[in-house]
This record gives structure tokens, C-alpha cells and sequence, in this order.
């Protein structure tokens, strides 16, 4: 019995059903996987019970999402093997610039999201439920990854756990939780893809914010890597080292990488070129690089 194990723990917004989206999700993962390590991806097209969807979107918002409005796209997406010329123009494209540094300047200064524009202020409210923990929904949804982990690392299972977005969030908490809360030691790696964990805005909202020192951050991360995409305004801030550096200074974590430069991600659908959504992110080679090197290292 193969003793590795990938956790994915996906952003906002409805979701398809847990199986459906979990097809999904592998069908990119494994194209990915397989363009940059053929016979990693054989391994895990062997081993399907290796890869796990933490599907908390339908507790969230009490609706599923529609899979077919996306189907040809992924189609699209999984037959194309880059981004092109276009692709990466319109990541790079003057308006981008301006609402990263409209954005940026929002994130020192919170008071103002109210008043930019796109979907920020709509983003704020929604993720309200989570931080605030209304109705105790923010705990509610991370004790499944928690009850996950908890198996897998009590068993002795290697874990990859990847966050997407607002996922990864939810994972770190859950991480801190089980750190500081219940006091486990096992550790596991990292990868966080789009992630607004390096917001000031969101950094004032994760447990352990108001603490000092060690009690302030995970003591169970091994290895963090954090992939952005170029245009991809969530990941505001995408250098974790300068805001998590007290986790590598005092060994919480040995290592803390960030991916960025040559990360340009082409998913598409009718509303246009989306840098950020997960299935972009998923079958990327810069993170299939990461995955089947953790894959392989972890043997």
C-alpha cells in the first residue's frame, strides 16, 4: 500500500458535485503530470485513492455549480499545451497593472475596498462568513480536513496538501488549529496556488493573527511552496517569505519557496482568459513539476 497521499482543498465560489469536480480536478492534474513526468502520472492514474478533494464549497453556499458550462473549456484547456502570445498580453495588460496597485494600496488601507472596482468588495462579503466564523461555518468546514489529516498523518501517510485560493487559507487555519489546538506534531508540505495568504488584509484574519511568536503560525509544514500566476490579482502579495519569514528564521518550516516568473496559466471560458482558477493552475508545468518532484521524493 503506497503510503503518499495528495489532499486538494479548492477556492470560493459553488462548486460541481464532490465526484464530479473531483474528476475534473484529476483529469487536469494528470494531463499536467503527464506531459512533464510520464511515469509519475501513470503511478497515480494506479493509485486514484492517492488524491482527495476536501469539498466544503456545497456547506458553504447550499448550491452546486453546473459542470457542463465548463466542459468544452477544460477540453480546450487540456489540449493546449501553454499559455500563447495572447494569453500572456492579456495577463500582463495595462488594466491588470492598474488594479494590482489599486488593490495593493486597498490592502494597507482597508477602508477603501469598498470603493474599488471589480469583484473585491463582493469578495470581502462573501469570505465575511468565514473569517467571523457566523454561525461557527468557518470551523465547520475545516473539520473535514481536519479529520482527513488527522487519519493520513496518524497513519503515517506522506502529505502533499494543496490549497487553492481561499483554500489554502482554510488550510493553513486548519493547520494552525491542529498545531496549537490539538497539539499534533506530523508535519506534510505545502503548495499553495493563487493564494491571498501573503494580503495584509487576510493575515489580520487567520487564527493565531493576534498571537506572538510561534503560537502565531502552523508548526506543521515541511516544505511550503507558493506558485502564482502572472494576472492573478488574489494572489496579491505572491512572496510568502517576506510575511512568513519568522515560520523559516525559527524552524517552523525548512523551507519556503516562491514560484512566479515563468508561471502563466490559459484557462478560458465565456467570459474570458480566468489566470486564476484551479484547473489553469492544476495542469500547469511549473506545478506538475512540483507535484511529481514531491511525488518522487516521497517514495
Amino acid at each position: 500500500m503506497d503510503n503518499r497521499h495528495i489532499i486538494f482543498v479548492p477556492g470560493k465560489n459553488p462548486k460541481p458535485p464532490p465526484g464530479i469536480h473531483r474528476e475534473q480536478l484529476w483529469r487536469v492534474l494528470h494531463e499536467g503530470l503527464r506531459r512533464v513526468d510520464p511515469a509519475c502520472a501513470e503511478e497515480l492514474q494506479n493509485n486514484l485513492t492517492a488524491f482527495s478533494l476536501i469539498a466544503w464549497n456545497f456547506s458553504y453556499y447550499h448550491v452546486h455549480a453546473d459542470i457542463e458550462r465548463d466542459l468544452a473549456w477544460l477540453d480546450r484547456l487540456i489540449n493546449k499545451s501553454a499559455a500563447d502570445a495572447n494569453d500572456i498580453r492579456q495577463a500582463k495588460d495595462w488594466h491588470v497593472r492598474f488594479n494590482w496597485l489599486l488593490y495593493s494600496i486597498a490592502d494597507l488601507m482597508p477602508w477603501l475596498i469598498r470603493w474599488l472596482p471589480g469583484p473585491a468588495c463582493a469578495t470581502v462579503r462573501e469570505t465575511r462568513r468565514y473569517f467571523n466564523d457566523t454561525h461557527q461555518i468557518g470551523s465547520r468546514i475545516r473539520e473535514p480536513l481536519k479529520d482527513k489529516l488527522r487519519h493520513l498523518l496518524g497513519t503515517g501517510q506522506r502529505v502533499l496538501l494543496i490549497g487553492h485560493s481561499l483554500g489554502s487559507v482554510i488550510a493553513f487555519d486548519a493547520l494552525w488549529e491542529l498545531s496549537h489546538l490539538e497539539q499534533r506534531s506530523e508535519k506534510l508540505d505545502f503548495l499553495s496556488l493563487g493564494s491571498p495568504l501573503g494580503m495584509n488584509f487576510v493575515q489580520h484574519r487567520t487564527l493565531g493573527h493576534g498571537l506572538k511568536g510561534a503560537a502565531k503560525f502552523p508548526a506543521n509544514i515541511r516544505h511550503w511552496t507558493n506558485i502564482s500566476a502572472h494576472g492573478d490579482i488574489t494572489a496579491l502579495d505572491n512572496d510568502i517569505r517576506n510575511d512568513f519569514a519568522y515560520m523559516l528564521k525559527h524552524g517552523l518550516v525548512a523551507s519556503m519557496t516562491n514560484l512566479h516568473e515563468e508561471v502563466y496559466t490559459w484557462f478560458r471560458n465565456d467570459d474570458g482568459l480566468n489566470v486564476h482558477r484551479s484547473y489553469g493552475y492544476l495542469v500547469n508545468d511549473v506545478v506538475a513539476k512540483e507535484i511529481s518532484k514531491w511525488w518522487r521524493e516521497n517514495a
